[in-house]
């Protein structure tokens, strides 16, 4: 099989370097997490590939950290064990959903060891870096550290008795580890014990000053989102502290300095250089492209979650490191997809997760169709299995795909499947030909001007909007009387419907490269670069199509209530759900306590009241706590059940 040509700058072109955010290692993404960088910067990356610019997207695993650790202690595997079995799962996800890395890769390899080393020892070396001692909560069972995340015990502030270290889910107070009342280790149960420890900052502080000028700079170049920009502007109107950027841990790069030998760099500051050392994984010549700021724009997707790691740690990293890099150029953050007014939630079963997407029999086209369209850049945006449907059946199929398969079958049942002759500049009074050329290329140069500004949603709706004008361009004119009474304007209506057809596949192509394919295939053509202005000369006459295919099925409403079901519905009707349920076991419970007591006083021949009664009284209290209990802990008010989804997960930076 023949090698894939390694993709590297070329002098004299724009050339365009993207990532999209780590994800990190032991999870599996929701919709949410891949539309918010993966997806997104697919599109992009299919869309400066099609306008003819050298293109580099890479991705991979972020799988360092404290996370990854303590998870391989809870699940009995070792931490690489953990990271191959969850990088192959991420890779799945993405192959499914037709995501074209140049290169998907990993930070524990050695390539990450030298560069992440190289960037500390220049901080070091140029005074950006200095030790602090710190009080830490310490396991002596399993001998480790622990993050604050990962003690647990009773708040001070409300009683509840499953607090975190690092916030209270019932009350929202932010705390201390060592607040706690009766603190454990969520590993084992022990008592935590405090403990000095030792460890490296960056002084973020001395390279703010560099940060700000550079920002100022590479937002207004760049065009940041306003998000991306109000984000990184709070950080540094607060002004930047110095901070910690190693931790107690086996489980990472280890660090380059005598005295430091049981500790690693931080995940925060370590994730970032994965960029970087992921590209070195795919070409031996990536400073080609990470140090050749003249002649390389880099573009970053993720979550706004992220942001600061990519706006204000990594590049201080950089700039302080005084090297030659190339920085961040164009920031595209998204905000949170929801799923039915909720938030996705694996351990709930609340959502649609890249490992059961596949089960639901729809191809990716659609789903990525429909991501796209909601893609919440500006705002929240919500999943909804009835938009879902309605996306597919009444846009897609409606338009895009009543266009090109309406066209594709009469050109093959009335002509052979040839192209008629025709005249892009054909003119006649019934339809002005000229015209509709020149709102197509109206269309198009917002398209493209949406698409180089990084608003997906905006370029596809361009799209649809194009689609929709070829369908306008058809209604009433595509029969066979028109054929048989006005050849030549149906023969040029043909022609020109054709040609949008072959456009509409390379605009398309980004969103949904499945149809794209298809569309081709059908025309029996190569894709094609997506151009600044249409000219519908592309397919002439006496062309030979292929045959007709579906781009899209009708799903049936019915499915909607089906898939609610199987994927958690709206998180209210699940939690009112299981509260009625609850609710109809505690009832049962009671009434089953009562008649026993019933029979058993008119066993005894007592009157069933008095102190009988109350021993009635207390078994109904008692099997109302036990019904109550969810796995042997008392469910507790709806702000507890709902704090796993009211604070998503953060994706690796």
């Amino acid at each position: 099989m023949a090698t894939a040509k390694i993709i590297l700058p070329e002098e004299g072109k724009q050339n365009v370097l993207i990532t999209s955010a780590l994800p990190y290692v032991n999870n599996v993404p929701h919709l949410g997490n891949v539309v918010g960088s993966v997806l997104s910067a697919d599109v992009f990356s299919r869309f400066s590939k099609l306008r003819d610019r050298p293109t580099l997207f890479i991705c991979g695993t972020d799988e360092y950290g404290t996370a990854t650790e303590t998870k391989a202690l809870e699940t009995g595997q070792t931490p690489q064990e953990l990271c191959d079995e969850f990088h192959k799962k991420h890779k799945d996800v993405y192959d499914w959903f037709e995501i074209a890395f140049d290169y998907f890769g990993r930070t524990t390899t050695e390539q990450q060891t030298v560069i992440a080393q190289d960037i500390f020892l220049k901080l070091h070396k140029n005074g950006f870096l200095e030790e602090r001692t710190t009080t830490q909560p310490y396991c002596e069972t399993h001998e480790s550290f622990l993050a604050d995340r990962y003690v647990e015990g009773t708040c001070p502030k409300c009683q509840y008795d499953d607090a975190r270290g690092d916030q209270c889910d019932k009350c929202g107070s932010l705390l201390d580890p060592f607040e706690l009342i009766n603190p454990h280790c969520k590993l084992d149960g022990a008592t935590p014990v405090p403990r000095d420890t030792t460890h490296i900052f960056l002084k973020l502080d001395k390279v703010q000053p560099d940060i700000e000028k550079w920002f100022s700079e590479s937002s207004v170049k760049g065009a940041w989102p306003h998000n991306g920009v109000s984000i990184t502007r709070s950080w540094l109107n607060k002004g930047l502290e110095g901070r910690s950027i190693t931790r107690d841990l086996k489980w990472g790069t280890p660090i380059p300095l005598p005295g430091y030998e049981n500790k690693v760099l931080y995940v925060w500051f370590d994730a970032c250089i994965g960029y970087p050392s992921i590209t070195a994984n795919y070409t031996k010549d990536w400073e080609l492209w990470w140090r050749n700021p003249e002649n390389v724009k880099l573009y970053q997707f993720m979550g706004k979650d992220n942001v600061p790691f990519h706006t204000v740690i990594f590049p201080g990293s950089q700039i302080g490191t005084e090297d030659r890099w190339t920085m961040l150029n164009h920031l595209s953050t998204t905000e949170y997809l929801n799923y039915e007014n909720g938030k996705f939630s694996k351990s709930r079963g609340v959502g649609v997760f890249g490992d059961s997407v596949k089960a639901t029999g729809i191809p990716p086209s659609v789903w990525r169709y429909y991501l796209l369209a909601n893609r919440p850049e500006t705002g929240d945006t919500q999943f909804e299995w009835k938009s879902f449907i309605a996306a597919n059946n009444s846009e897609l199929l409606a338009n895009l795909g009543n266009f090109v398969n309406r066209l594709i079958k009469f050109a093959n049942a009335k002509l052979g499947g040839v192209i008629p002759e025709f005249s892009p500049t054909y003119t006649e009074e019934s339809f002005d030909f000229p015209n509709f050329i020149s709102e197509i290329n109206a269309l198009l140069a917002e398209y493209v001007a949406d698409m180089e500004a990084v608003r997906l949603r905006a370029g596809l709706e361009k799209l649809m909007r194009i689609s929709a004008r070829g369908n306008n361009l058809l209604a009433g004119r595509l029969d066979n009387a028109n054929l048989t009474g006005n050849p030549t304007r149906t023969h040029t209506i043909i022609g020109l419907a054709l040609n949008l057809s072959y456009l509409l596949a390379s605009l398309a192509s980004p969103f949904m490269p499945s149809t794209a394919t298809s569309i081709v295939e059908q025309l029996n053509a190569p894709l094609l670069s997506i151009p600044d202005k249409w000219t519908p000369d592309a397919l002439p006459g006496g062309h030979k199509i292929g045959k007709a295919a579906y781009l899209f099925t009708r799903i049936d409403e019915k499915r909607e209530a089906e898939w609610r079901t199987q994927y958690g519905g709206t998180q209210a009707s699940r939690l009112a759900e299981e509260a009625a349920k609850a609710k109809k076991a505690a009832d049962k419970a009671r009434d089953k306590e009562r008649k026993k007591a019933k029979k058993d006083a008119a066993k005894s021949g007592e009157p069933v009241g008095g102190d009988k009664s109350k021993k009635v009284e207390e078994r109904s209290k008692e099997a109302d706590l036990k019904t109550d209990k969810v796995d042997g802990k008392v469910e507790i008010p709806l702000r507890g059940v709902m704090a796993e989804e009211k604070a998503p997960a953060t994706a690796a930076p």
